[in-house]
């Protein structure tokens, strides 16, 4: 059995399909791809397909994750190529690299957002972002399924800056745009608890909902504070060729081994 993780978007207007709707599209396109998928034992056999943390309805991400297994052992170049041609634009496959580690849903550590908040002036974003970052804890509701629940937004929060806004932005109308790092915690801390959070600690209350986007998912680097490639011990992990055969086919002449 061959198992190959693949990278893909939820983009535009595609950003508001649930993780439901997206899964049934992604079915539609192994079928219609003629992919040789491993199915589940049981009465009702499914494809073996593993979805990593997906992004909240509403949001939109240029890094998810899934996995799935094969019956029959495939090129992840061709497979991601074939694939992606099957799905709706805005749903694209943008990477494939066969499995050969394991754990990658123990790599998705943290991810990196980016909330655009149409209406907001970037000064009034910059002292909510400071205002932020300088408290202990940072209390948020959300409604849950047993009720309301609190929890501490600050915590989980890495990374949050208030950036410039694109010097060629049309419009005249103010936008502020903020990045945010946020780990993977228990409760999930979600782009829009941190939004709570700035309403909460600077009274910032953006007059339109924000546009929010993942923009990484990976692994995060205490040290230097980024989210690496999920998919990079893979790619490291995959077999070169020895040496010798290598310069071999180096240093072979133009024609040879041609009848």
């Amino acid at each position: 059995m061959q198992r190959i993780r693949l990278r893909y978007t939820k983009r535009g207007r595609l950003r508001f399909i649930s993780h439901r709707d997206f899964q049934r599209a992604f079915e539609r396109a192994l079928r219609r791809s003629e992919v040789p998928m491993a199915y589940s034992a049981g009465f009702t056999p499914h494809p073996k397909v593993s979805y990593a943390n997906a992004a909240p309805t509403g949001t939109g991400s240029e890094a998810e994750f899934l996995e799935i297994a094969l019956t029959e052992a495939r090129d992840p170049d061709l497979l991601r190529e074939l694939l992606d041609s099957s799905l709706p634009d805005g749903l694209d496959i943008t990477d494939a690299v066969e499995a050969r580690t394991s754990g990658l849903a123990e790599r998705l550590t943290a991810s990196v957002w980016e909330m655009r908040l149409d209406g907001v002036d970037p000064d009034e974003a910059r002292r909510a972002v400071d205002a932020f970052n300088a408290a202990e804890s940072v209390e948020v509701q959300r409604k849950a399924k047993n009720g309301i629940r609190t929890f501490d937004a600050r915590a989980a929060v890495a990374d949050l800056q208030a950036l410039d806004p694109p010097a060629d932005r049309p419009g005249d109308k103010p936008c502020a745009i903020l990045r945010l790092v946020v780990r993977h915690v228990t409760p999930a801390v979600r782009p829009d608890d941190v939004l709570s959070g700035l309403r909460a600690v600077a009274d910032l209350a953006p007059p339109v909902p924000a546009a929010v986007t993942r923009l990484a998912q990976g692994l995060f680097d205490e040290e230097s504070g980024t989210v690496t490639d999920p998919l990079a011990p893979d790619r490291e992990a995959a077999p070169t060729a020895h040496p010798a055969v290598a310069a071999a086919v180096a240093t072979a002449p133009e024609g040879a081994g041609s009848a």
